[in-house]
């Protein structure tokens, strides 16, 4: 297991690229801007603004993106073609820009996507990072597409030549989210041995088993530099690795992991509700951070235990995530939070008056915020 005391991981927000692939999730340019600014607040590290050779609207994000932003870099996607690199560098300049090339990284792709061979692979991305490079782009970086499933034979040489070429990172992406933790491990000390000790290794879940944020954690501990995730997990199928859940787990276990990032917890609610409006979705109901339970309580036993002392059922804490708690009457509540609701309007409690309100309101009851 790779351990540092004061390793610093990257965060690397895909929200506005992939997330915006996923169906019913498209942004205008400045509805982009817009959650730029909110995720530079949260502290990301490098913010992918999209597709500039796919689109005038993916090209003007990143223009207004590139400009706007003071302290987040950018990224952009682009195919190995000189007319990509072109595009992505008119929009997004040439500093502070991470230009990710993407690569063909397994058999199946080479044959049943692209037709080609795994030399002409090669050959495409090692001439668009020479192309790129004589431009004086400041960062590039290699996106491995379906690299879970690619063998070392083809994965090995790649990697050597795109690093030997000019690449600085080399992400792995899990693009299927087909691996296990300890799969995609394996994968990661192998590319971080490939790659050699001067380049970021980055890391691409996708939650298709729901193992995506576990993909990502085993992979820093592998000796990942950097994470790729969006807010909410929101992306292609099923997602990608939630960007809030894998800043609560380096803000509660990082001592642990031996990672420290640069975020703020406490900035992510309102970004959140601000994608809410722009791409129309509601809070689901038991997401990790952003769930509309994930601080609500309604069952009677952890409710007694909380109004005593929220730790006994609360280690995740609403306030470093912008959230507050919430205490629920229903079919499970008990007597404690009717208590509980009379001292907190200052009223006399008589425990008569207590018991009819049980038994009328919350014996019956389908439930309510207290």
């Amino acid at each position: 297991m790779y351990r540092h005391s004061s390793r610093r991981i990257s965060l690397f927000d895909t929200t506005l690229r992939d997330g915006e692939q996923a169906p019913g999730n498209s942004m205008t340019p400045s509805q982009k801007l817009d959650l730029a600014f909110g995720l530079e607040a949260i502290g990301v590290d490098v913010i992918e603004t999209g597709f500039p050779s796919s689109s005038p609207s993916d090209f003007e994000a990143t223009r207004l993106i590139s400009e706007a932003v003071t302290t987040a870099r950018i990224s952009t996607l682009n195919r190995a073609h000189p007319a990509d690199i072109d595009a992505s560098v008119k929009a997004g300049g040439l500093m502070r820009h991470h230009l990710q090339i993407l690569a063909t990284g397994s058999e199946t792709h080479l044959e049943h996507k692209r037709g080609i061979s795994q030399a002409e692979a090669e050959r495409e991305v090692i001439d668009t990072i020479t192309y790129a490079k004589s431009l004086g782009m400041e960062y590039v970086s290699v996106g491995v597409e379906d690299a879970t499933r690619g063998s070392d034979s083809l994965l090995e040489p790649l990697i050597k030549q795109s690093t030997a070429a000019g690449a600085d990172t080399v992400v792995v992406c899990d693009t299927t989210g087909c691996t296990t933790p300890e799969e995609f491990a394996s994968l990661i000390r192998k590319v971080k041995m490939w790659g050699g000790p001067s380049v970021t290794v980055s890391t691409h879940c996708h939650e298709d088993m729901g193992l995506s944020l576990a993909n990502a954690l085993a992979g820093i501990q592998a000796g990942a530099d950097e994470v790729q995730g969006t807010l909410a997990g929101i992306g292609e199928r099923a997602g990608n690795t939630s960007l809030e859940e894998l800043i609560g787990v380096l803000y509660y276990k990082g001592a642990e992991l031996g990672c420290v990032t640069a975020t703020k917890p406490n900035r992510i609610q309102p970004v959140f509700e601000k994608l809410c409006d722009i791409i129309g979705i509601r809070p689901p109901w038991n997401k990790a951070i952003l769930g509309k339970n994930a601080f609500a309580t309604q069952a009677g036993i952890h409710q007694a235990g909380m109004l005593r002392n929220p730790v006994t059922y609360e280690f995740v804490q609403p306030e470093v995530f912008g959230r507050e708690r919430s205490i629920l009457v229903g079919r499970h509540s008990g007597r404690a939070i009717i208590r509980h609701a009379f001292e907190q309007l200052h009223l006399p409690i008589d425990e008569e008056t207590v018991e009819r309100i049980y038994q009328d309101k919350v014996v019956n009851s389908t439930g309510g915020e207290c």
